[in-house]
């Protein structure tokens, strides 16, 4: 099945409900950037988180940025993730591997260690807003469930899981919950939240068990008044890289780099961070580029 973003709300608008599953797009992502284990588990629940966050946003062409930074061996990540369902992002050390943690589960947290979580929210006009928080865990799910809480101050619960087997992603996702402001204060509502959310031993479980987030919606809300909204989104793994862009960005070197890079490596190298794609340029392409910029300048 296609990875997809849905959305639902219950006790009369009063909670809003968002799942997605990201196992293809995780896949892709892992295979890009030749991940580790632990480093496909990070990346997976940020590009997952990332999804999930945009989901709120009203502009066609809205995105969120999550950067995580800390001081373990994978050193951080950074994710692009849009409105439209677009998504990317890369490990800064993406090869490095950690044993498992005592429960036999990936452990993000070591991986990641202590550090920030920078989210940027570009809304499609204006300046982006921006947030800094520190790391709880490094485990991401808590992380920016704290940077809801305070940055936002919205009351969310943010369950991600990535389950990666010998032969990669197997499965992927995450759920999303915000109590709105018009129900803020049923304190009666929040605490059946809270207990059913603690029933979870993970969100990875729900989907191997075959679990579709209508399913899982219904298990946790359909008492209170769920209601699914219409359209599911279909997610994908997607960057805006292009030839033209790696030109583009060439030019900005000028000529006198250019003419040096003709002469010592008859040609230039660029690698997107975001997806991995390698492109080349030759020397007769590259001798172009300074012939435009000879014409800009007369």
């Amino acid at each position: 099945m296609a990875d997809q973003l849905i959305r639902a709300i219950a006790a009369e608008g009063g909670i809003r409900v968002v799942g997605v599953t990201t196992t293809r797009l995780v896949e892709v992502a892992r295979q890009r950037h030749g991940l580790s284990y632990v480093a496909t588990a990070a990346l997976g629940r940020a590009m997952t988180a990332g999804l999930l966050l945009a989901s709120s946003m009203k502009k066609p062409q809205s995105r969120v940025n999550i950067r995580v930074k800390g001081d373990g061996p994978i050193g951080g990540l950074l994710v692009d993730a849009g409105l439209d369902g677009t998504v990317r992002g890369y490990v800064e050390k993406p090869d490095v591997e950690i044993a498992p943690n005592a429960d036999g589960k990936l452990d993000v947290g070591s991986a990641i260690g202590d550090g920030y979580l920078y989210v940027v929210r570009d809304v499609g006009y204006g300046y982006p807003y921006s947030s800094t928080v520190e790391l709880v865990s490094g485990e991401i799910g808590d992380d920016l469930t704290h940077y809801l809480a305070t940055s936002e101050q919205t009351p969310s619960a943010l369950v991600l899981g990535v389950f990666v087997g010998a032969d990669g992603v197997e499965v992927a996702g995450g759920l999303l919950l915000q109590v709105m402001p018009k129900a803020a204060r049923d304190e009666l509502l929040i605490t059946v939240l809270e207990e059913r959310l603690a029933e979870l031993t993970g969100f990875t479980p729900l989907l191997q068990a075959g679990k579709t987030l209508p399913q899982i919606f219904e298990e946790l809300v359909g008492d209170i008044g769920l209601e699914m909204l219409p359209g599911a989104q279909m997610v994908q793994f997607s960057c805006r890289c292009s030839r033209d862009r790696m030109l583009s960005a060439l030019k900005l070197l000028g000529t006198d780099e250019l003419t040096d890079m003709i002469k010592v490596d008859e040609g230039a190298e660029a690698i997107c961070h975001f997806c991995n794609e390698k492109y080349l340029a030759d020397s007769e392409q590259l001798q172009g580029l300074i012939q435009e910029l000879e014409a800009q300048a007369t």
